[in-house]
């Protein structure tokens, strides 16, 4: 059986990460109440006492939880943005980095939830030749409001967002943007321009491009992710895609949507912010470190 520790298990991520492990007898959760999760002596002994760490935490908390640990045995996934780019980590995102690259790592960062989307189209379609590395990209997402922690929700909930939609991050230096250059294989930084919708959950991520062939793309990320139960590329047939799609489902769909005759081209990631860009993630990179099934808990 595997310990683990949720370090931060009050937030959204944690919560979430802790109803897919609640019932599952293959771990065993180290828990702290409201007191002592603020005792620094009894957080660095939960820390220390876990197999595995699972870091909900704002990103220099984060820092310092690794820090507190002092044996060589403890492994960590990170939640927060803090190591996403750092040496020494392994990106948390199996279907690119390869399973048993997570399988058999100590420091595992899990990606970002707009990231997620992102390099999930972009990164093989640059390593297939069909994106060049220095190409100059845009995405375009939304979120739902979860993902902007407890004071966007509760702005949400209680009606004073005063809105149905909004674009933020308009000074273009959103902290997703280094992995998703880094590890879309780019030497440009991506132009970001994510919103959030008054959606509790969902997410919708979208890279726009022009004299891209659609049959080609599409191939390519079907080769790429063939034999994925998590990540799929799916056929669109519909009008719309709303934000919604997967929401409650750890899970992501890839579509690739484009003119005939190649001149434009929208490559679109479906996937629930809390699930397969966040708390999901985490979940399968456990199972991989854990030497089950990647899939196994997850909701799919």
């Amino acid at each position: 059986m595997t310990r683990v520790f949720i370090d931060g298990a009050a937030g959204t991520t944690g919560l979430e990460i802790e109803a897919r492990l609640r019932q599952r007898s293959e771990f065993d959760l180290i828990k702290l109440d409201d007191v002592r999760r603020k005792d620094a002596g009894a957080r660095r002994n939960a820390l220390n006492a876990a197999d595995v760490v699972i870091l909900c935490l704002p990103d220099d908390a984060a820092r310092e939880a690794v820090g507190l640990i002092d044996n060589p045995t403890t492994r960590v996934i990170d939640a927060s943005s803090a190591h996403r780019t750092a040496s020494g980590w392994v990106f948390g995102f199996p279907e690119l980095v390869g399973r048993a690259a997570v399988a058999e790592a100590f420091r595992v960062s899990n990606p970002g939830c707009y990231a997620t989307g992102f390099i999930a189209l972009v990164a093989p379609l640059v390593r297939g030749g069909l994106i060049d590395g220095s190409a100059r990209l845009s995405c375009n997402a939304v979120s739902g409001y979860s993902g902007g922690g407890k004071a966007m929700i509760a702005e949400f909930e209680s009606g004073t967002a005063a809105t149905a939609w909004r674009t933020y991050a308009l000074a273009l230096a959103h902290k997703h943007v280094p992995e998703m250059q880094l590890r879309s294989g780019l030497s440009r930084a991506p132009l970001f321009a994510p919103s959030v919708a008054a959606s509790y959950r969902g997410m919708i991520v979208e890279v726009p491009l022009f004299d891209l062939d659609p049959a080609k793309a599409r191939d390519t990320l079907s080769s790429f992710y063939d034999g994925s139960t998590i990540v799929r590329v799916r056929s669109f047939d519909e009008a719309s895609l709303t934000v919604e799609h997967l929401a409650g489902h750890d899970g992501m769909e890839l579509y690739v949507l484009g003119r005939a005759d190649g001149t434009q081209c929208r490559l679109v990631a479906a996937l629930d912010n809390l699930g397969k860009g966040a708390s999901g993630a985490a979940v399968q990179s456990l199972n991989l470190m854990a030497g089950l099934p990647e899939e196994a808990g997850l909701r799919l």
